[in-house]
């Protein structure tokens, strides 16, 4: 690929796997087709700052009423976007979603009979400093149960959605928590064909960042492609 390194596709998970039962009728059913990338995919697209509103990097409170607040553990995440090489990306557009503190989406097909939130919505997004650099502030994720198998939980996670410096750079993963025992036991994580892959979608724990008295905070960098990079939800290409 013209100006990028390929991604390691034995890095990535597999179109198809069992386990994860979605995949069995959107994974493909014919070899890959690869195609060079064309000058609109290396340059653009490009973003700015008046895309962004006051508090779209505050999930806390920018679905809340006036004067009120999401409910659950406060938290801060913070981390890097990267390049193959190991150079910050800046300007890079950054979009999350997640569930509430209860493991529930606003979203008009949610089934999981866990509360909503009224002041959450479960959504925001940022651009990346100079340095490469994020943070925004949110609450904690909840797990919640989905319909792969007899008793399966999703663990706490947020969605990453990341477009980098160019349609090429586009990447779409999810970012898991230190600790969470529920990790191992979740069947799209299970798709990870490397220790290393699974290892690389946590966010540690980063007592340095915690505000005291208000939000514990974890970091979390995000490589977007090569050997190392962040792996995609469970697409070769990640498109």
């Amino acid at each position: 690929m013209t100006g990028y390194v390929a991604r390691d596709r034995r890095w990535q998970p597999d179109a198809l796997t069992p386990a994860y039962k979605s995949s069995l009728k959107r994974s493909p059913q014919a070899a890959l087709i690869s195609f060079p990338t064309t000058i609109s995919e290396e340059t653009g697209p490009v973003f700015g700052h008046d895309i962004l509103g006051p508090l779209d990097a505050d999930l806390i409170h920018n679905f809340a009423a006036d004067g009120a607040s999401a409910i659950g553990p406060r938290i801060i995440v913070h981390g890097r976007v990267l390049d193959e090489f190991g150079r910050p990306v800046p300007n890079a557009l950054v979009e999350v979603w997640q569930a509430n503190a209860g493991g529930r989406y606003r979203h008009r097909k949610e089934s999981y009979l866990a509360p909503l939130d009224p002041n959450f919505g479960g959504c925001g997004r940022f651009l990346t400093g100079e340095d490469g650099s994020y943070e925004f502030r949110t609450i904690q994720p909840g797990p919640y149960p989905w319909p792969n198998g007899p008793n399966d939980w999703r663990p706490a996670h947020i969605h990453f959605s990341v477009f980098g410096a160019a349609f090429a750079q586009r990447l779409i993963t999810q970012m898991y928590f230190e600790g969470d025992p529920m990790i191992p036991l979740c069947p799209i994580v299970g798709v990870l064909n490397a220790k290393e892959a699974v290892e690389a979608l946590v966010a540690s724990l980063d007592m340095t960042r915690t505000v005291p008295m208000d939000a514990r905070a974890y970091k979390f960098d995000i490589v977007l492609r090569g050997r190392r990079q962040t792996a995609f939800e469970n697409r070769p290409e990640g498109m």
